[in-house]
């Protein structure tokens, strides 16, 4: 099993944070961005965003191709609230593009799509994979 760090997610984050000088929290949550509510949690699991820079009130969201697509792997189960899980992640991404402005936070989306691919994966070149994450932080 391929480790976190070892990840698109990780690697575009980890430019993110050559740009803007500073290292960002992973996985960070906020009590205000919450998932649907269920029996074991009646206020809803608090969402992760994928990077926070808090002294940029910056979140950086990096979305894979199960965020613009169906995606049979990810979306076989279904959820506490009986959607897909396809549904749901369509219902959270939009959940994170209206509340993270609406705190004062600038939410920036970067799509795997917009780097060079091999096998699915960021065929990893710095200087041109810098650029591209570059553009959406300026």
């Amino acid at each position: 099993m391929a480790h976190r760090a070892d990840s698109d997610e990780y690697y575009v984050l980890t430019l993110c944070d050559e740009i803007l000088g500073v290292p960002g929290t992973r996985q960070a949550r906020f009590d205000w961005l919450r998932g649907d509510p269920s029996p074991a949690r009646a206020r809803g699991t608090k969402l992760p965003v994928d990077g926070y820079w808090s002294d940029l009130r910056l979140v950086v969201e990096f979305q894979e191709e199960q965020h613009s697509a169906p995606s049979p792997f990810f979306d076989r189960r279904h959820t506490v609230s009986g959607m897909g899980r396809g549904e749901q992640r369509r219902r959270y991404d939009e959940r994170k593009r209206m509340l993270i402005p609406e705190h004062g936070l600038r939410l920036v989306v970067i799509e795997k799509s917009e780097f060079v691919l091999r096998s699915r994966k960021i065929d990893r070149d710095h200087a041109r994979d810098l650029q591209v994450v570059h553009q959406h932080l300026t």
